[in-house]
């Protein structure tokens, strides 16, 4: 018998909750699922379902190999679809995950136009700044903003991000302008909270980069707060240029300390697997690398 047909009616069944509704996904009678089943026992040699005519459940082992049979069923799926990446049309669940602010901004907006080309593809966003167990949380794709910290990860480098130093007009009327980045330590300054601005705003200082700590009385996890805050006159920002261009274009945020070069910010997409991408990754990924190397994207 087929191991690898073993394997999906033994996973069928688990997530059917049963042997009747697992046949009737299958196309089979229940009796061929139990043989199905009673084969896979014998030739490992343990029980993995305790069956009666009223309940199922999963032994020990059981709960082992159901893990185990859903990786190895996924990465064959996975397999399959990347030697077909020639192919024009891809389906299944594309899951992505990206952060809130760019994800809402950069990320969203190109989802139409991408399952247009691809019409059988269910997409999924999440938009969190969570970190995730890509594999476990069975995410297809997570975009991150920022240098990644674990070097073990599988990144793939979309684009980069230009940083700049705002404020409203009314809180430099009301401290002054600074004139350098040490300047910042005499200003209400507002960083995000719980990534690398925790080690300061980076500066190219005399041809060295260099973290300048920051201080205020505000901060917050949303970067949009931040800007928020910024236009309100609260304080000082370091923000994405995407984020604020039209407030410095329209007077409501104005640029400071622009002699010094601010730090771009890179954008990956991360994946559990490079080696067995589905294609459907793999295109999503080249796509969004496209848009954002148009020219006139970024402004």
């Amino acid at each position: 018998m087929d191991i690898f047909k073993q394997l999906e009616t033994f996973v069928t069944v688990v997530n059917s909750g049963g042997l009747s509704a697992a046949a009737r996904k299958e196309g089979v009678v229940p009796a061929m699922v139990g043989r199905r089943l009673d084969a896979l026992e014998d030739r490992l040699g343990v029980k993995l379902l305790l069956r009666t005519t009223r309940s199922m459940s999963l032994t020990q082992e059981g709960a082992i190999y159901y893990e185990d049979a859903q990786r190895i069923l996924r990465e064959l799926q996975e397999a399959d679809s990347a030697v077909a990446i020639g192919n024009a049309q891809v389906s299944g669940h594309l899951h992505v995950i990206a952060p809130p602010g760019f994800g809402r901004r950069h990320v969203a907006p190109h989802f139409g136009d991408f399952q247009r080309e691809h019409p059988d593809l269910h997409i999924s966003l999440d938009l969190s700044d969570r970190v995730v167990d890509l594999a476990k949380e069975r995410i297809d794709c997570a975009i991150r903003v920022s240098e990644l910290e674990d070097s073990s990860m599988v990144a793939m480098r979309l684009t980069e991000i230009s940083r700049v130093v705002v404020a409203a007009p009314s809180y430099l009327a009301r401290r002054g302008t600074p004139e350098t980045p040490s300047d910042l330590a005499r200003h209400e300054c507002m960083p995000l909270m719980g990534d690398s601005q925790v080690r300061g705003w980076l500066f190219n200082v005399n041809g060295a980069s260099t973290h300048v700590k920051v201080r205020g009385g505000l901060e917050s996890t949303d970067g949009m707060v931040l800007r928020d805050w910024a236009l309100q006159g609260l304080g000082i920002a370091w923000r994405p240029m995407w984020e604020v261009r039209d407030d410095i274009a329209q007077g409501r945020l104005i640029r400071l300390l622009e002699s010094y070069t601010i730090s771009n910010d890179p954008v990956y997409a991360v994946v559990a697997h490079r080696k067995f991408m589905p294609s459907r990754v793999r295109l999503f990924i080249d796509y969004l690398r496209s848009v954002y190397a148009r020219k006139d994207y970024w402004g």
